[in-house]
């Protein structure tokens, strides 16, 4: 690290916990971001101005006047950009010594396959189970960390799912794939702006804490938020050996609380 990058992130190093090694830890990773939105967009943003040397933005859509209320990489200039693009921009102007990196498509099966096996961690900020689920099956392929966030109307949620640790479950055992879920739109639903920033910051905080290797992540816990009350529960799941996507290495949750059809 040099004198600058000392600076910037001094506030870091001065932690117990922290230091020069896991700020160098940062420094070094390479994370993918899934989805520039509502959750993509403070986690990003945390990351980025935290140090993380490598992030990759994946979105396919493109900004729009109603993403302004809750979409912070994204100003009323940039509509009609790509969100990757957009993020990108906003993310050099906060730290230009972070790579950023935008892929503005949907990942396919052998593209998302690609960027997990390059990333040190994942975040899921998408908006659908449909990606949830191809993302976990990536990151369960290629046991790489994931942590994924959720929210919608007033409720958020957030757990890390850590396949480099044998008994770790994955998110298809907390939430079965299934053709018949409903899915919840904020289009449609609505969802209180700094909910979104609440969650994707957390995902934030807990990716850092992943890729540095301090505190307890949040793994086999699911944190969940009534932003109504302000009042956070945990729930605690374990691994389904039968899970069919991570075999043996599976979770079952202890009781199906939390929105299963919540969507960023």
């Amino acid at each position: 690290m040099d004198d600058l990058q000392l600076l910037r992130y001094a506030r870091h190093i001065l932690l117990d916990e922290f230091g020069i090694q896991a700020q160098e830890r940062l420094l070094a990773a390479r994370v993918l971001v899934v989805g520039a939105g509502g959750l993509g967009s403070p986690a990003a943003f945390y990351l980025a101005s935290s140090g993380v040397g490598h992030i990759v933005l994946a979105d396919d859509d493109e900004v729009e006047l109603g993403n302004l209320q809750r979409q912070i990489l994204h100003t009323t200039d940039r509509i009609g950009w790509a969100k990757a693009e957009s993020g990108k921009t906003m993310l050099a102007q906060l730290n230009p010594e972070a790579r950023v990196e935008a892929l503005v498509r949907r990942l396919d099966d052998e593209a998302l396959s690609e960027q997990v096996a390059l990333a040190d961690l994942v975040l899921d900020c998408c908006d659908n189970f449909a990606t949830r689920h191809a993302v976990n099956r990536a990151c369960v392929a290629h046991r790489k960390p994931l942590v994924s966030g959720a929210a919608i109307r007033f409720a958020g949620q957030v757990s890390v799912f850590d396949m480099r640790q044998p008994d770790a479950p994955c998110y298809h055992c907390l939430f079965p794939e299934a053709d018949d879920v409903e899915e919840l739109r904020c289009a449609t639903t609505g969802v209180l702006a700094p909910l979104v920033g609440i969650i994707g910051s957390t995902q934030a905080a807990e990716g850092i804490k992943v890729l540095t290797g301090m505190g307890e992540a949040l793994v086999g816990r699911m944190l969940c938020l009534d932003a109504l009350s302000m009042q956070w529960n945990t729930v605690r799941f374990k691994r389904d050996p039968a899970c069919p996507v991570c075999s043996s290495r599976g979770a079952s949750s202890e009781k199906s609380y939390a929105f299963k059809h919540a969507q960023e």
